[in-house]
């Protein structure tokens, strides 16, 4: 559709400069314009002209009329002027040629190449050592790994890194807390569970006793000064989580090219803070330094505490320097929560301040709160849900399906954990990510819907209708009108792909797939496809079922969907 879009954009800028020489617009100018009308009875496609009164000092309705006398293209089938919109009616040689011509090449099609020699770096899941991996990781891990295959879909060379939370003083009450009431071999057996037990423990009985605090306070304190003990403790810490994240991440089909944390930048800092230094940018507040930011109406961002530790801020200033330094990228993307907006807003204003001319690079991704039936997460009280534990859930529940509607499936373990994990992305990325998300299982599981087992049991039914066919070659022949609206649905992909890339917004696919979805469940109910009589009817419709099987493939693989052939 863009490149139809460009065509006519071309065409209606004769026609507007034969209104007026001087409009200043170019071709790019009105193919942004050109809209969806809501009604298909108002056309395919429409301009406005209401945008172009003022700049041709010409009523819409005249505008729209001369356009209307002037516009001729062979893939329109008709041109109206009505009420100061230009209506274009899109022919059916564009839907049947250009369109099926195009998705058939392939898992390329719809892919902008606008990011070809390019790099983003991307920062998202990122996961606490040694706490568990809840459902409040589920919103940056899907949708920093949807933003990056994505950009991978357009061109840019793209690097997954996961920033893990390995440094901070809560390494100290884990280290007191296995001191004092854990075992090698239970850590070993329970994994992160045993060392969330400890970490509860502690807070449990550092309520009763104060000191606990202090101890953890200086184990920390040591930790950071390389005490061999204390490094032996925190590695081995760091790689029992690790082994267990890895486990999600297989389920969820996602690598990262890098795990450096927190603690890779240790020694980064100390630089980072002597720039700020010498360009005058700190200042000691209370005993702390900070960089004023009331100028821009911010807090001021703390750098170092009172004692001279460093905080957040200075650890991600100086993790941005390192990647771009390492990198070279054209673009860092930040996936983290909405609660986290300032603190970004405030280390991204001093990056800019310190003069770092590629401050604009930097971009904070944010995303509201996930809870289930409304309870909130609290890694502290235990009240947490885990990630393996939704999924194993989720699995089970498919697994029951269809064991109940289709016993002797093929793969059936394979099939039950591609829909059940599916089914907990899709639900969680058909929602803006702004929003907060209350999840309920068995609306994410359900087969009819919005929901990830309807669109991947649709793709499953093009995969039946396309084992039983053969796919000849031909002049296609749109004769329904459910193929034209299924044929327009399709062409807009590229589109979609491009407006969610822009917004950082998955969910524009994961709507863009039910709409694809939609549009063929109503075209494989109201139109025979391999009992069609006339062969070029018949071959026509083979070819745009082939046509839907490309794009939800290619859509999916953009939402971390797997495929499922069978269900």
């Amino acid at each position: 559709m863009l490149k139809l879009k460009k065509i006519l954009a071309e065409k209606l800028l004769c026609g507007i400069n034969s209104i007026s020489s001087e409009s200043g617009l170019d071709a790019a100018n009105i193919a942004d314009m050109l809209e969806y009308p809501p009604d298909a009875a108002m056309g395919d496609l429409a301009l406005p002209c209401f945008k172009l009164s003022k700049s041709l000092r010409r009523s819409p309705v005249q505008i729209a009329e001369v356009l209307a006398s002037a516009l001729e293209c062979e893939l329109l089938a008709k041109v109206e002027a009505v009420n100061g919109y230009l209506n274009m009616y899109i022919g059916d040689k564009f839907y049947s040629d250009c369109v099926m011509t195009a998705i058939e090449k392939g898992e390329k099609f719809g892919a902008p190449e606008f990011g070809k020699g390019k790099t983003v770096v991307l920062d998202y899941s990122s996961p606490n050592v040694a706490k568990p991996f809840h459902i409040g990781h589920l919103g940056t891990t899907v949708i920093g790994h949807s933003l990056k295959k994505l950009h991978e879909f357009a061109g840019y060379e793209c690097v997954g890194i996961n920033y893990l939370g390995d440094w901070g003083t809560q390494f100290g009450k884990l280290i007191v807390a296995y001191r004092k009431w854990g075992s090698k071999s239970e850590v070993e057996e329970g994994g992160v569970d045993n060392l969330v037990e400890l970490y509860v423990k502690f807070h449990n009985e550092a309520e009763k006793d104060k000191s606990l605090e202090d101890e953890a306070r200086a184990e920390f304190t040591k930790l950071e000064h390389g005490d061999e003990e204390n490094l032996a403790l925190w590695r081995w810490f760091v790689d029992v989580s690790l082994a267990e994240y890895k486990q999600t991440y297989k389920l969820l089909d996602i690598e990262f090219d890098s795990y450096k944390g927190e603690s890779f930048y240790t020694d980064k800092m100390p630089a980072q803070v002597q720039k700020l230094r010498d360009s005058g940018l700190l200042k000691i507040d209370d005993g702390a330094s900070i960089v004023d930011l009331e100028e821009y109406n911010m807090p001021p961002c703390l750098i170092l505490k009172r004692d001279g530790s460093t905080l957040y801020p200075t650890r991600d200033i100086a993790a941005a320097v390192y990647r771009k330094n390492e990198y070279k990228f054209d673009k860092a993307i930040y996936v983290t929560s909405a609660g986290q907006s300032l603190h970004f807003a405030q280390w991204f204003k001093v990056v800019e301040l310190m003069g770092y001319d590629w401050y604009d690079q930097l971009v904070h991704v944010p995303y509201g709160t996930v809870s289930i039936n409304g309870a909130k997460l609290a890694t502290r009280t235990g009240n947490v849900i885990l990630l393996r534990d939704l999924f194993a859930q989720a699995i089970e529940k498919v697994t029951d399906i269809i064991d109940e509607k289709n016993p002797n499936l093929e793969n059936k373990k394979h099939v039950a954990e591609d829909v059940g994990v599916g089914a907990i992305i899709f639900y969680y990325l058909s929602n803006n990510r702004m929003r907060d998300i209350n999840f309920i299982m068995e609306d994410a599981l359900s087969f009819d819907g919005n929901t990830g087992p309807y669109v991947q049991y649709t793709y499953a039914r093009t995969c039946s209708v396309l084992q039983k066919s053969e796919l000849v070659d031909g002049e296609n022949k749109i004769t329904a009108a459910e193929e034209r609206a299924l044929v327009s649905v399709l062409s807009k992909f590229e589109e979609k792909v491009i407006e969610a890339i822009e917004a950082y917004e998955p969910s524009i696919v994961t709507r863009y797939i039910l709409d694809v979805a939609v549009a063929f469940n109503q075209f494989y109910h109201n139109c025979q496809i391999l009992s069609a009589e006339d062969e070029e009817v018949r071959r026509t419709r083979i070819r745009i079922t082939k046509a839907v099987n490309t794009v939800l493939g290619n859509a999916f693989s953009l939402i971390c969907l797997k495929k499922t052939e069978k269900i």
